[in-house]
């Protein structure tokens, strides 16, 4: 799946606003405590219409990345994809037996906290653990950003 494609999909034919959040550095901090590694981006692109938004981010599963398309409504969770997997290992994640389970997804603590985690459980796959892996960061990751561009509730 590709960019576009993905975003046809999230907005449902509607055309959404390209917009662009630079990463400061007191962005920089909480992003990097979720990935658990650098995040050496300048900027995050992402879309927005009415009161979603869609980010697409690039995450290493074990040795490449794997781009993954998020769909925030209301800082909820409304839509994972995984749209490039180049990984030899961990493919299942591209399904929808496992991307579904972020739907609804949302955090428990509050904004302030640093140690966000998600309102349900997410089910790992035998043989995929790095790339479950990495697309729980990026899902809370995108969580997090949607919350610091205020996007509409």
């Amino acid at each position: 799946m590709v960019t576009e494609e993905f975003l046809g999909i999230a907005f449902s034919g509607d055309e959404p606003v390209t917009k662009t959040l630079w990463i400061t550095d007191e962005l920089r901090g909480p992003i990097e405590e979720i990935l658990g590694h650098s995040f050496n981006a300048l900027r995050v692109r992402y879309w927005e219409s009415g009161n979603r938004t869609a980010w697409i981010i690039d995450e290493i599963g074990k040795e490449k990345p794997i781009t993954i398309g998020v769909l925030i409504q209301a800082q909820v969770v409304d839509m994972v994809r995984v749209l490039e997997f180049r990984e030899i290992r961990g493919w299942e994640v591209r399904y929808p037996f496992f991307t579904d389970q972020f739907n609804g997804a949302r955090f428990i603590n509050s904004r302030e906290s640093r140690n966000q985690m998600l309102n349900r459980q997410v089910d790992g796959i035998t043989g995929a653990t790095l790339s479950v892996g990495a697309v729980t960061r990026v899902v809370k990751v995108v969580l997090y950003l949607s919350e610091q561009v205020g996007a509409p509730t």
